[in-house]
């Protein structure tokens, strides 16, 4: 379980990115933070690992106070997906997707072998895996960089904006692959998009951000049905009659 509680983000200078933010994400679910870029969603994702810490207030993982956890193994614990994969692009696919494992001492065979389990769970071709990140294409980069990030099976997966990025018939297929290997998985994930069907269409929970204000939470249908201000209503009404 991921909580937030009151959590407050300002930078040097005066500039707030979240004010008093609380929330509570069940283990097993997927909670999308929806909302215009800049109104501090990839901001809260960083809180999680600790890659920003907080002006004020408390993360929970599990329990436990994460700023009493080592931050280094805190974030070995919890996969994460960027855009566009952020692949290293002098590393092979495998050695890639092997990053983690690698770091944390694991043997050469049993690394190959995550590999291997990696890549047939998520529909790569053994023969990509000697590959540079410039000889895949999008949705091979893409699913390589989600394979770094459950190379060590972490209980937690952090994913911002990852399909973004893609031309709309890969990101679709690819979100279609994401919901079948969560229903497998059941991960605790937190999905940054500014993408409304996305958002529905891969969450169980949706937390609607504004200028770094928590202006909804709640299941897609009751966003839909009774968005709780003025723009709420309208971003999702925008988005969703968008043009694919």
């Amino acid at each position: 379980m991921i909580e937030l509680d009151a959590v407050r983000k300002v930078y040097p200078g005066g500039s707030v990115a979240l004010h008093d933010v609380s929330l509570t994400i069940p283990d097993g679910t997927t909670l999308a933070l929806l909302g215009p870029s800049g109104c501090g969603k990839t901001t809260l994702l960083k809180l999680i690992n600790r890659l920003l810490e907080p002006t004020g207030g408390t993360v929970r993982i599990d329990g436990q106070d994460s700023a009493t956890l080592d931050p280094i193994a805190l974030r070995r614990r919890i996969g994460y997906v960027v855009q566009e994969a952020g692949l290293f692009p002098h590393l092979t696919a495998a050695a890639n997707a092997e990053v983690v494992p690698h770091l944390l001492g694991w043997p050469a065979p049993r690394r190959r072998e995550r590999v291997r389990e990696l890549f047939a769970l998520l529909g790569l071709e053994l023969a990509l895996a000697d590959r540079y990140p410039a000889q895949l294409s999008g949705g091979q980069r893409q699913r390589v960089g989600l394979a770094r990030a459950l190379a060590v099976d972490p209980g937690i997966l952090l994913m911002d904006e990852p399909f973004g990025a893609l031309d709309p018939l890969i990101r679709a297929r690819l979100q279609d692959e994401f919901r079948d290997l969560q229903s497998r998985l059941a991960k605790t994930v937190v999905l940054v998009t500014h993408d409304v069907d996305e958002a529905f269409r891969l969450a169980d929970a949706v937390a609607v951000v504004d200028a770094g204000h928590l202006v909804q939470l709640g299941t897609p249908d009751e966003i839909r049905r009774a968005p709780a201000s003025p723009f709420v209503a309208a971003f999702v009404a925008r988005r969703e009659a968008a043009p694919a």
